[in-house]
Parts: structure tokens; C-alpha cells; sequence
């Protein structure tokens, strides 16, 4: 199972790619594999600014909808709209062509609270 290191991650099983104050996010492989095959996924939060672990949206599998918390506080600016036709890009490319949002980070200081590859690997046990 890929947990790529330059990304970090939350209890939630939620990934982040940081660039600046910009970052990508996304669920993780381990997630995606839990959950089956990805058939909807809903984020109707574009646009809004929402405090760390804020619900952001949710996905839904076959048997189960989760919901999808945000790492870090800030404002949502893009929903990856090509899962709206193709869903199942998450189970495919969970950490390329499926990643859900972008955003601005509005407090930095939160990153500190996010799970390097190593610590996210031993929570999931891997």
C-alpha cells in the first residue's frame, strides 16, 4: 500500500499536500480500501472557509457513506469535479487524479497536529 512520504495525514485517513498556503487533499489508499468501491462523492463546500476538522463533505461506497473532515483550517477554493463523472478515480489514483479539494490555509500553525508518512503507517498498523 502506497503512504507516500512527502504527503502528511490525519487520524481521519484524510491526506494533505502542502505548498505554501496552498495545499490538495484527499483520502488515503488505506481509506479508499476500507470503504470499496467509490460510487458519489459530495463536497458543496467550495467557496466556504471551515475550521480544522470541520466536515467538508462525505463519499459514498457501495455499503457505507463517511464523511471527509478538513485537516486544517482554511478555504475551500476548488472541488476536483471530474469526480463527479468518474468517482472512482479515488479507488484508482487515491493520491493523484483523485484528490477532492483544494484550498488556502488560513492557520499554519495547525500542520504541527498532522501525521508524518511514518506515524500515519504505524497507526494504520503497516
Amino acid at each position: 500500500m502506497s503512504i507516500p512520504s512527502e504527503l502528511k495525514y490525519t487520524k481521519d485517513h484524510e491526506w494533505i499536500k502542502l505548498d505554501g498556503n496552498q495545499a490538495t487533499v484527499g483520502i488515503t489508499a488505506f481509506a479508499q480500501g476500507e470503504l470499496g468501491d467509490i460510487v458519489y462523492v459530495d463536497v458543496t463546500t467550495a467557496g466556504q472557509t471551515l475550521n480544522q476538522h470541520d466536515v467538508f463533505g462525505t463519499v459514498e461506497a457501495v455499503k457505507t457513506v463517511s464523511d471527509l473532515f478538513l485537516p486544517l483550517t482554511g478555504k475551500i477554493t476548488e472541488f476536483n469535479k471530474s469526480l463527479e463523472t468518474a468517482p472512482d478515480k479515488v479507488n484508482n489514483d487515491p493520491y493523484g487524479d483523485g484528490w477532492m479539494i483544494k484550498m488556502t490555509i488560513s492557520n499554519p500553525a495547525e500542520t504541527a497536529q498532522l501525521l508524518s508518512a511514518d506515524q500515519y503507517k504505524e497507526l494504520i498498523g503497516k
